[in-house]
């Protein structure tokens, strides 16, 4: 990206402060758009300079000016360099993963607090808890912190890691440079300083004078420090006496005194004395405090974790009506199997890439764990975009048992493609011209792809016997199907549209006929459009109107639109107006007339208010009930011979009838095979299992397979980090490789306490921690 000039952004306007979100944005949108040198005219706002990501690895400086807030380069990043010409307020560099913060002046409480990478340089003093709470990867550099002066109380708080130097020059603070107690809790790292103090914690750490090493270390970044705060004069007087140089080690485990107290005497003496009985949450619980003389293992531990890998599904799989296992797809291209995951595909549906990939509302993204806390759903659509060419399954062995499937939709072709997979011999008998129902009759060129649609029927047709009847079907002929074959499936759809009968009803086309027409290119339009009933079915008849050179289009609704997903987006954005609740009253000639006094002006009128199933050919013994076909959970009719599915039983979704089929595939295929079997589907996981906080929150898209499986949370289904049994206090959880590449992770009873660290951390949700069985 080409560099472009310092910009300046200010912190007022119009003599009113910006709010320090707003200058954030605007910050984070110079570095977007290429600026890396900017300066900040600042007011107070909190959190300058911090998170500037999307430089990447071009080193971006931030010049802060004015009057600085709280948390300057807090959660800083490596490429950034922040200047704040000035003191600061609380807690520089909170957070810091990386930055070189500059503080030309002094700095209040909390500078450096968490901070886990960069470096901090003060020219003055600090306030109190400086570098408290630190932590260090040992992959990296540890954090630095540069006083010229003296620090606060408290210092090196619970500091788990880096690197301080106190300097002590020009301070006032002429007896004591590092404040009241610093070193409490101290678990790791180091702090140079020069000058007198008043002792500190010993109990943590340990007072020693730099060795050769140390000493040279410290010359050598101390021209760094100086040379950032522009004051190199200073190096002689800070580094010719070696001798007034200390540093405070913290004391490693086996060093540290072992203090033994009396839990309960504190209880009864200080807190409940202090606070009341039970303390801070006396008056919340009365749970029981009496002492555990030991850290139980075995049968007397309270709580027992359990590796439940696999044991729930997960909500994307969950909620996907074609039960498609999408994170399985996911786990098999982070193992660089692409192409096997993007063939399991065809197990599950013949439609991989029309469906999932561009018609879908992807029930399954819209249930993502991610979302829970505002990250992106993985993009399945990827996927299924890249379906297009997965290789076809082998059939089983031929059963030589025939089925009738009456109708070559979605469900039809659905059910036809899971029983020829089976081994049986299914043969489609679809009334129209072409296979794929609404797919290929009525829904619009601009959701789907031609090539993609035809390259999925394609595929189809090659496998699977079909007749065009060209005519709707009899009574007669189905009887002679039903004699002549082992199994009936009818998947005919609701091609009959509804009509609201109020008048001039007749001047007004049905949706599906319009959409039928304009995909043929035969349909025309008036400058003004309006659509009764704002369901998906009127939205895409609105884009389509607007295709056809209508200027107007509204669509209008008894309730708030049912419209969802993509087909709302395409009428919105095409400029579809949506009134509701508004109730027809007559269609004229030039308008529709609505029940509260409003005509809306009406060249074309087009009614989409649902369609019916015709069942005309339907024996009368087949049970039906309000105009749809009565089954059971597995789609048969009350005629064990006679199944039924899609929208002959009930309006759904196009995945809804996909996955219908399957399950009727599955129930006609142990019939035939005299299979007698219960299937049981795992129940959801719960997402609060899930820790999303592993993942990386900066991706705001999915551009490729790849992407989204690493950014798959993978509920409910072990990654094998390993992370549980890093953990493990107790080394109680191990790993066990298992036949055909498996393996488990396992719980020695002996050794587990019941601590509830690997259900904690775990990023699958795997572990849960249950109460243990109360013994008798």
């Amino acid at each position: 990206m080409s560099k472009k000039p310092t910009i300046m952004i200010p912190g007022s306007e119009k003599g009113l402060r910006v709010e320090s979100r707003v200058l954030e944005e605007r910050i984070q949108k110079a570095v977007a758009d290429g600026h890396r040198h900017i300066e900040i005219i600042a007011q107070g706002q909190h959190g300058i300079g911090g998170r500037l990501w999307r430089a990447g690895q071009e080193p971006v400086t931030v010049r802060v000016m004015g009057t600085s807030g709280q948390r300057v380069g807090a959660m800083g990043f490596p490429n950034t360099l922040i200047d704040v010409v000035g003191p600061a307020s609380d807690d520089v560099g909170w957070l810091n993963a990386g930055a070189r913060i500059i503080v030309r002046g002094n700095a209040t409480n909390g500078v450096g607090n968490a901070m886990a990478q960069g470096k901090i340089f003060i020219d003055g003093d600090i306030g109190a808890r400086g570098m408290t709470m630190t932590k260090q990867n040992p992959r990296f550099a540890p954090p630095e912190l540069w006083v010229l002066g003296a620090v606060g109380d408290s210092f090196a708080e619970f500091m788990a890691g880096g690197v301080a130097v106190i300097c002590g020059y020009g301070t006032q603070q002429t007896d004591n440079i590092l404040g009241y107690r610093p070193c409490v809790g101290m678990v790791s790292g180091k702090i140079f300083f020069r000058g007198p103090h008043q002792g500190y914690s010993e109990s943590d750490a340990r007072l020693t004078a730099p060795d050769d090493e140390e000493w040279q270390w410290l010359v050598a970044q101390m021209v760094e420090f100086l040379g950032a705060i522009g004051k190199p004069e200073l190096l002689s007087e800070l580094t010719d006496d070696r001798a007034a140089w200390q540093i405070l080690v913290a004391k490693k485990p086996f060093e540290k005194t072992v203090k033994v107290r009396d839990i309960r005497r504190f209880r009864v003496e200080s807190w409940d004395k202090e606070l009341g009985k039970g303390g801070l949450i006396g008056d919340l619980t009365d749970q029981d405090l009496s002492p555990i003389p030991l850290i139980a293992t075995g049968e007397l531990r309270r709580f027992v974790p359990f590796w439940e890998n696999e044991k729930y599904l997960p909500p994307c799989q969950a909620h996907c009506p074609t039960g498609i296992p999408v994170q399985k797809r996911w786990e098999l291209i982070r193992k660089g199997k692409l192409q096997e995951a993007v063939d399991l595909a065809l197990r599950y549906t013949p439609f991989p890439a029309t469906v999932c990939g561009y018609l879908c509302p992807n029930l399954c993204m819209q249930n993502c764990t991610r979302q829970k806390v505002s990250l992106p759903a993985v993009d399945t659509s990827v996927l299924g975009r890249a379906s297009l060419d997965a290789a076809v399954p082998e059939p089983k062995a031929a059963t030589g048992r025939t089925i009738a499937v009456i109708g070559g939709g979605a469900g039809g072709l659905s059910v036809a493609w899971q029983l020829r997979m089976a081994g049986h011999s299914p043969t489609i008998y679809e009334a129209g011209k072409r296979l794929g129902g609404k797919i290929t009759a009525a829904i619009p060129k601009s959701r789907i792809p031609d090539k993609v649609l035809d390259h999925e029927l394609q595929r189809l047709e090659k496998e699977i016997p079909h007749k065009y009847l060209k005519h709707p079907l009899k009574e007669e002929e189905f009887r002679k199907l039903y004699d002549k074959t082992d199994i009936v499936v009818i998947a005919t759809g609701a091609g009959k549209p509804r009509v609201i009968p109020i008048p001039g009803h007749e001047r007004a086309v049905a949706a599906l006929d319009f959409l039928k027409e304009s995909k043929g290119e035969r349909a025309k339009v008036g400058k003004n459009v309006v659509i009764i009933g704002a369901g998906n079915v009127g939205c895409d008849a609105a884009s389509e109107a607007f295709r056809l050179g209508a200027e107007s289009v509204t669509l209008i609704d008894i309730q708030a639109p049912a419209s969802f997903g993509a087909e709302r987006k395409h009428a919105e954005a095409a400029g579809a107006k949506f009134l509701w609740p508004r109730f027809t009253k007559t269609i004229t000639e030039t308008a529709v007339e609505l029940t509260n006094g409003e005509s809306l002006p009406a060249d074309t009128v087009i009614m989409a208010v649902g369609d019916q199933p015709d069942l005309s050919f339907l024996p009368e013994e087949i049970r039906t009930e309000r105009g749809f076909i009565v089954v059971d959970e597995k789609y048969q009719t009350n005629d064990s011979r006679v199944f039924a599915i899609g929208d002959t039983v009930r309006p759904g979704l196009l995945t809804e009838t996909i996955g219908a089929g399957r399950v009727a595939a599955q129930a006609i295929d142990d019939l035939l095979v005299g299979r007698h079997e219960t299937y049981d589907q795992l129940p959801a996981i719960d997402p609060a299992r899930v820790k999303i906080e592993y993942y990386d929150p900066r991706l705001p898209v999915f551009e490729d397979p790849q992407g989204c499986a690493a950014g798959c949370a993978s509920c409910g289904a072990c990654r094998d980090c390993g992370l549980c049994e890093t953990l493990c206090p107790q080394n109680a959880i191990s790993r066990r490789e298992l036949e055909d590449g498996a393996y488990e992770y396992r719980v020695d009873p002996d050794r587990c306490i019941g601590c509830g660290f690997c259900a904690g951390a775990c990023p699958c949700g795997i572990w849960r921690l249950t109460e243990n069985v109360s013994l008798e």
